[in-house]
């Protein structure tokens, strides 16, 4: 074996033993460590506040896994282009525990943590027309103060939102819950008529304003909108149909409603202070009307048969009959409730006459007053 070849092999031998030979090429600079810029930035507004969501990165710009990150920078701006953040408008604070660990041999990385800061927008920024904006992005910094870059920008609409009326009240009546409140009258509601007057005027994007009522169910803590109503100067009023034996807690909100050729962005305002309402059903049905007394029982026993007019309630348990003779005081002649407008007295005697009544009975046991008297003469 020749020299050059007997070489070849030995050093293909050491690189076999010693783990393979060193290559040749560019080096590769130091990573920075810098924490992947969010892609899932959201926003939210009620009133002044702004909510932000996003994932807490778990990579690197070089696509390794993230041991440590530093705080995240909000920013705010009034214009759609934001490239940098300039001054943050707020910080929130890196988080306690590495993200992004691998699990097992398969590599998997564990989800992203959520993370989310609340913003207040200042009373300056607001604006009266619907085309106003503010735009929001997030900068997430390494260890070093370092970061990516910004995120996803998202824009939330500057719309001045209106205060909720401050006389929310309520009363229990047999139909539900009525709820009574002023909107102020005067500059309150001709700015937000001209508002929007000059939103339509001005360009296809509207702006309106409703109420909308939102009843909580206090043993569930689960909210619904139990209603909304438009805009309108002086007393409002609002019939909230409920269940009864419950308690519930009931606030206003007004909300600004753009509607855009892409669609229509819905902003509430700040709440009413919360109303407790605890509907415990007094209520009787109402007052049987219409009833009729008739006797038959020639040639057998005799009998009354008694009709009266349905009482329509959607909680009716049924009826009791009251019977008296003479000038005797009435008594109730049914065992049961009567559940059905028909009652047949069979316990009525020869040479007697009797007057009947009727009162409605509801599932909870509260009873109507008593109808008018029918009288009818047992021959």
């Amino acid at each position: 074996m020749k020299a050059p070849a007997i070489l070849f092999v030995f050093v293909a031998a050491m690189c076999l033993l010693f783990g393979g030979c060193a290559q040749t090429g560019v080096p590769l600079p130091p990573s920075l460590v810098l924490p992947k810029p969010p892609s899932d930035l959201r926003a939210a507004r009620k009133g002044s506040f702004v909510t932000l969501t996003w994932s807490e990165p778990t990579l690197t710009t070089d696509r390794e896994t993230v041991r440590s990150i530093g705080p995240t920078q909000v920013c705010r701006a009034v214009k759609a282009d934001m490239t940098a953040c300039g001054n943050p408008v707020g910080t929130a604070a890196a988080p306690l525990m590495p993200t992004g660990k691998s699990s097992g041999k398969s590599g998997a990385k564990k989800k992203p943590t959520p993370e989310s800061y609340i913003d207040t927008i200042p009373s300056n920024l607001e604006s009266d027309s619907p085309n106003a904006e503010l735009t929001y992005a997030v900068e997430v910094l390494n260890r070093n103060g370092r970061s990516a870059g910004l995120s996803n920008l998202v824009q939330i609409p500057a719309i001045r939102t209106l205060a909720p009326p401050s006389d929310l009240a309520a009363e229990l009546t047999d139909d539900g819950v009525v709820l009574t409140w002023t909107n102020a009258a005067g500059p309150f509601l001709a700015e937000a008529a001209s508002t929007e007057s000059a939103s339509a005027s001005a360009s296809s994007v509207q702006l309106q304003f409703r109420l909308r009522i939102y009843r909580r169910d206090e043993g569930t803590g689960k909210d619904s909108v139990a209603g909304e109503v438009p805009l309108t100067a002086g007393p409002a009023r609002f019939l909230d149909a409920i269940e009864w034996e419950k308690t519930y807690l009931y606030r206003i909100t007004f909300v600004s409603v753009i509607t855009r050729p892409s669609g229509e962005i819905q902003i509430e305002g700040d709440d009413s202070a919360p109303l407790r309402v605890v509907a415990h059903d007094v209520f009787p049905p109402s007052v049987p009307a219409g009833i009729e007394a008739v006797y038959s029982g020639e040639g057998q026993k005799p009998f009354v048969d008694l009709i009266w007019a349905p009482v329509a309630s959607a909680d009716l348990a049924g009826y009791n009959v009251y019977r008296s003779e003479g000038n005797g005081a009435a008594v109730k002649v049914n065992s049961e409730l009567v559940k059905g407008p028909s009652y047949r007295d069979t316990t009525v005697s020869s040479g007697k006459t009797y007057s009947y009544s009727v009162s409605a009975v509801d599932v909870r046991g509260n009873e109507s007053a008593r109808s008018e008297a029918a009288s009818e003469s047992v021959p």
